[in-house]
C-alpha cells in the first residue's frame, strides 16, 4: 500500500504568536490552538499544517506527514529506516516516522482503530 499524499507538514517556532499571525496573513484558518504554544491550522480542505511552540535552545525543525488508510497494510519495505514503528498518538492517529538518504525525518500518519 503506497501513501494517500501529504496529510500535512508539522512545524516548529520560537514565537508562536507571530507564527500563527504570519500563517494567518497567508489564508490560514485556526482549526484550534492549546493553551501551550501548538495547534492546527487549515486553508480549505488542504493539507494541515501543525505549529508547535519549542524553547529557544532548540532548533526549529520541520517535517512532512504522509497519509495511509490503514497502518497495519503500510508495507515494511527492507529500505525504510524506521526511526519509531508506528505508535499511537493523543490526537488519535497511529504515526510512524521514518528518515529518508538525507537525513530527513518524515512522518506516516493512519487513523487509529477503534
Amino acid at each position: 500500500m503506497a501513501t494517500e499524499g501529504i496529510e500535512g507538514v508539522y512545524l516548529e517556532t520560537h514565537n508562536w504568536g507571530k507564527s500563527a499571525k504570519f500563517l494567518q496573513a497567508l489564508g490560514f484558518d485556526v482549526e484550534f490552538a492549546t493553551d501551550h504554544g501548538s495547534g492546527l491550522f487549515r486553508r480549505g480542505d488542504g493539507p494541515y499544517l501543525l505549529l508547535a511552540e519549542v524553547p529557544e535552545e532548540q532548533r526549529p525543525d520541520t517535517q512532512v506527514v504522509l497519509r495511509v488508510a490503514d497502518a497495519e497494510a503500510f508495507p515494511a519495505d527492507p529500505s525504510f529506516d524506521v526511526v519509531t514503528p508506528f505508535e499511537e498518538t493523543h490526537y488519535g492517529t497511529k504515526r510512524l516516522t521514518l528518515r529518508d538518504p538525507d537525513g530527513r525525518l518524515w512522518s506516516v500518519e493512519a487513523p487509529a482503530k477503534e
